[in-house]
């Protein structure tokens, strides 16, 4: 009876109580969250149904293999919740495409890809990490370089935006194995339609990685990769506003292979409370509010783009088309500067290279700033006005009222 006793205290008892250590962090991350403008591209914040998901029983079951087909038993939920994700997903990117939603992240879809479809040493072709890409997709820092070959392309001198005949010449002279198209600080839309004629002129197979735009794609407000792209991955969170994790979109001639890749080629079991979360996530992705979340989050960053101008800073591409502003800082101060004086007054930013930069990427000359999270939180473009004149004033050394103006902004925000 004394066992039986311990065992069920220590299943209900709170986290205050089992660990108040932990407890006082998680609780001052959210106050963080909340005194603060969030305003870090990659993140957003996510609903408390997803986090009541991602907080579950689910966390406790091992699931390896795919529904239906597991090396455990007791998986009769587990298989339906992920199925339930699976079909969720196909339907916010109206797609017919198979999925996975097991990924544990974005670069573990895309290393999963890789595997499945090339061997050590073949070509990749993609975005440069400093011109905007992303490391998952050939650094030499990430297993992506290292065990394939990677080349690269860029964005052009003059317009900052990607110049498709220059891909093609590239690629034409690389004939990689796969050219991929995506990017993790591009503040314009990507055409897909010609990377994937890129990609059949030179007999490769295209990989779109959609990670930073794929609420934008599931509400209308960018193009969508599906039809173009052979296989399509994502991260669930960004503009999705899911928990963390991935997702791998593939046409049925590399659905075995991708299944594969993934488990067991990369990953053991799957992390069942995530892809509940997903599923959720992808559930409030399919309603009408999310498409006006969207709008808003692209005219948020508009107006943030603007006024910037306008306080005479110079905005990489003169401009966005989605949900981050690139902001070149050369002449003022390093993009590791800029973080540092804008998080001393509670906005959180990254520091970030900007095309052609002249610093190395521990300083940086620009900054990248994104509107998902804030957006969330209900501010509009009004409030972002208010932001944006708010980080001009602060690296301008300008500190008037600026605790003031934080907090009120945070306190109008849901």
């Amino acid at each position: 009876m004394i066992r039986l006793s311990l065992c069920a205290d220590r299943l209900t008892r709170s986290l205050a109580d089992v660990d108040p250590e932990v407890a006082r962090i998680v609780q001052e991350e959210d106050w963080r969250q909340r005194r603060g403008l969030q305003l870090i591209a990659s993140e957003n914040l996510v609903s408390a149904a997803v986090r009541e998901a991602v907080g579950s029983v689910l966390t406790d079951k091992y699931a390896e293999g795919r529904p239906g087909r597991r090396y455990y038993a007791g998986c009769e939920f587990a298989d339906q919740v992920e199925q339930l994700a699976e079909a969720r997903a196909r339907e916010v990117f109206d797609t017919d495409y198979q999925v996975n939603v097991q990924p544990h992240s974005g670069t573990s879809a895309n290393l999963s890809v890789f595997l499945a479809v090339m061997k050590p040493g073949d070509r990749i072709l993609s975005m440069d990490l400093a011109m905007g890409g992303h490391l998952s997709h050939g650094s030499p820092y990430n297993a992506s370089g290292k065990l394939y070959e990677p080349s690269f392309y860029g964005v052009d001198k003059e317009s900052e935006r990607i110049d498709y005949d220059e891909v093609a010449r590239i690629a034409r002279e690389v004939r990689p194995r796969i050219l991929v198209a995506g990017a993790s600080a591009y503040p314009r839309q990507i055409d897909f339609a010609p990377f994937a004629a890129i990609a059949k002129e030179v007999d490769a197979l295209l990989l779109a990685d959609m990670s930073h735009i794929a609420g934008l794609v599931a509400a209308g407000e960018h193009p969508s990769p599906f039809g173009h792209a052979d296989i399509v991955t994502t991260t669930t969170h960004k503009t999705l506003r899911g928990p963390r994790g991935g997702l791998v979109f593939c046409r049925d001639a590399w659905k075995k292979r991708i299944h594969s890749a993934i488990f067991p080629g990369t990953q053991g079991g799957p992390l069942m409370h995530q892809i509940a979360g997903k599923a959720v996530a992808l559930k409030e992705a399919a309603e009408p509010a999310f498409v006006a979340y969207q709008r808003q989050v692209r005219a948020n960053a508009r107006v943030l783009a603007e006024v910037l101008v306008e306080r005479g800073y110079r905005i990489v591409s003169g401009g966005t088309d989605n949900h981050l502003v690139l902001v070149d800082l050369c002449e003022r101060m390093t993009g590791a500067e800029a973080e540092t004086a804008l998080r001393e007054h509670h906005i959180y930013v990254n520091k970030n290279l900007i095309p052609f930069d002249p610093l190395p990427s521990s300083k940086c000359s620009g900054i990248r700033v994104g509107t998902p999270a804030m957006t969330s939180r209900g501010l509009d473009e009004n409030d972002f006005r208010s932001v944006a004149n708010l980080i001009a004033d602060i690296l301008a050394g300008e500190s008037v009222e600026v605790a003031e103006r934080v907090g009120a902004l945070c306190g109008e925000a849901e």
